[in-house]
């Protein structure tokens, strides 16, 4: 899984070799519903889904639904399943970087508002390649640099495969092994669940052979401190991108995540859950 990436019209190619130094922590994500294909320079490099024979067996499948069961399978409107009937007939491989876009880059949702890639040096890709996992619908577990094609579909779907009636049967036990991998080949003692509990449900928790650890981020609203989805979306992209530009080792770093006025919060915390507050959008 962690494999050479092709060549980078931006001119920086470089080889992604182990780091006998390597965070210790594996990152989880959501991906996002909005996306962005138009061209960005970021990176170049990039690489390719591990399983794309099982994306092409779930494109084989939605392709063949008429828009009004799409509509209703997905529950959207008429507009977004035509947008997504034309996405699945359009979808072909082989991916390259004119028909397709590094995932972390295409995302674009409010998760995805938390990274600053403009920031972002070669090394920081280089390593966010090797620690971080976006969990996808269609491509079951990405690799940053992963090559994507536009699609929705969301791991909560109710598509019937061969493997059951939805897609967490359908990946059954591939994501966990997939993370196990992450975690093998980085000597990752942790993983950081920055995902949706939609996402990380796919994977089966009792195989992960790393301690999850799940921030919370409340801010205040009201006297009292809550999750608001929208800010704790961004929060979970803000310390991903924290955790990759800071090189964070273990779990205690991440009391050291003070972005955008979230501040780390002994008394509500627990070893698997650490708790940040904010008493106002920065």
């Amino acid at each position: 899984m962690l494999d050479s990436l092709v060549q980078d019209p931006c001119g920086l190619v470089r080889e992604l070799q182990p780091d006998v130094n390597s965070l210790q922590m594996t990152i989880v994500l959501s991906p996002a519903k909005t996306l962005d294909f138009e061209a960005q320079c970021f990176t170049g490099k990039h690489s390719l889904p591990d399983y794309l024979e099982e994306s092409g067996e779930l494109i084989s499948k939605l392709v063949k639904l008429p828009k009004s069961e799409l509509r209703e399978l997905m529950g959207i409107s008429e507009k977004l399943a035509e947008l997504n009937a034309q996405r699945y007939r359009d979808w072909s491989t082989p991916f390259t970087l004119e028909n397709s876009k590094q995932a972390l880059l295409a995302f674009k949702g409010d998760v995805y508002t938390g990274f600053d890639f403009e920031a972002w040096k070669a090394a920081d890709f280089n390593f966010a390649q090797k620690e971080l996992r976006i969990l996808s619908g269609l491509y079951g577990i990405l690799r940053p640099l992963d090559l994507i094609q536009p699609y929705r579909l969301e791991m909560g779907t109710h598509l019937a495969t061969r493997r059951g009636k939805n897609l967490y049967a359908f990946w059954g036990e591939k994501i966990a092994s997939a993370l196990n991998e992450v975690a093998a080949a980085t000597r990752s003692k942790f993983l950081v669940n920055l995902a949706s509990n939609e996402y990380f449900s796919a994977a089966n928790h009792a195989e992960l052979k790393a301690d999850v650890v799940s921030p919370v981020f409340k801010d205040l609203k009201n006297g009292k401190y809550k999750i608001i989805s929208f800010y704790a979306k961004k929060a979970r992209g803000m310390m991903a991108d924290f955790i990759i530009r800071n090189r964070l080792r273990r779990p205690d770093d991440l009391r050291a995540f003070n972005v955008a006025g979230y501040r780390y919060d002994k008394a509500g915390s627990r070893p698997e859950a650490p708790l940040f507050l904010r008493d106002a959008p920065a």
